[in-house]
């Protein structure tokens, strides 16, 4: 399926501004779906699961991270946020809590094209990587070279990891990641360390790829998005792997 092709949902309670950027994104090609509520909005992504979901903070029945936070574990597809409020909090809690992008309203609408544009490209990459990727093996992670931070161990020579003992089904993306932040337990690693060193790339202030599979492996390794204990967000720099107990 191509670009133009692409399904949105547009969660939002503003009447007038949903139908005009309804209708400015299906000029351009994508096929858009409007959802008023927080609370059904929930059901909606789940079922119909579209690529794409641009989704308000301010609902009625549901705010929007709480809608974010309901769906993230269960749907694969993008999500962007809109927000009045302008409060850098609220964007650091949605990127928390699974949002892949986020933008203060009024938003242009070439602006709001060109996110959810280059969003669909890195989601689809993201999901096609994948499913071509092999998942690992059942074996413990217990070799001799294997390494351990609280009760997680990665063993980097059969590419294995455990958490309490339990084999993660981890994609090789996320266990590139996860190994990454291993090697470097205790050390906050930027943005730019983790793209020049997975993908021998800078990283361009846009790209949410990242921040989804971090959110992916907190959902497997059994760490609580909102205080995470093992796998932790610094403010503005990056990601830290620890264990305080």
């Amino acid at each position: 399926m191509n670009e133009t092709q692409a399904r949105v949902l547009l969660v939002e309670d503003d009447v007038r501004l949903a139908e005009l950027v309804s209708e400015y994104l299906t000029e351009n090609g994508f096929e858009v779906a409007i959802e008023p509520r927080g609370d059904t909005a929930v059901d909606r992504i789940l079922e119909e699961a579209p690529d794409l979901v641009v989704l308000d903070l301010m609902l009625p029945g549901l705010d929007g991270l709480e809608v974010c936070r309901r769906v993230r574990s269960s749907f694969d597809g993008g999500i962007l946020m809109l927000t009045a409020r302008g409060d850098e909090i609220d964007e650091v809690v949605g990127l928390e809590i699974g949002a892949d992008d986020y933008l203060p309203k009024p938003v242009r609408p070439r602006l709001l094209l060109a996110h959810l544009s280059a969003l669909l490209r890195r989601v689809r990459t993201a999901i096609a990587a994948d499913d071509a990727d092999w998942h690992a093996a059942a074996q413990p992670a217990t070799g001799e070279d294997a390494i351990k931070v609280g009760p997680l161990a990665i063993d980097p020579r059969t590419r294995n990891a455990t958490m309490r003992g339990e084999v993660l089904d981890l994609t090789t993306a996320e266990f590139d990641l996860l190994l990454l932040l291993a090697q470097n337990a205790g050390e906050v690693l930027t943005r730019d360390q983790i793209y020049l060193e997975l993908r021998g790339i800078e990283y361009d202030g846009l790209d949410r790829s990242v921040d989804l599979r971090v959110t992916r492996l907190r959902r497997k390794l059994g760490d609580d998005a909102r205080n995470p204990e093992l796998l932790k967000s610094v403010r503005g720099v990056g990601y830290l792997l620890a264990w305080a107990r």
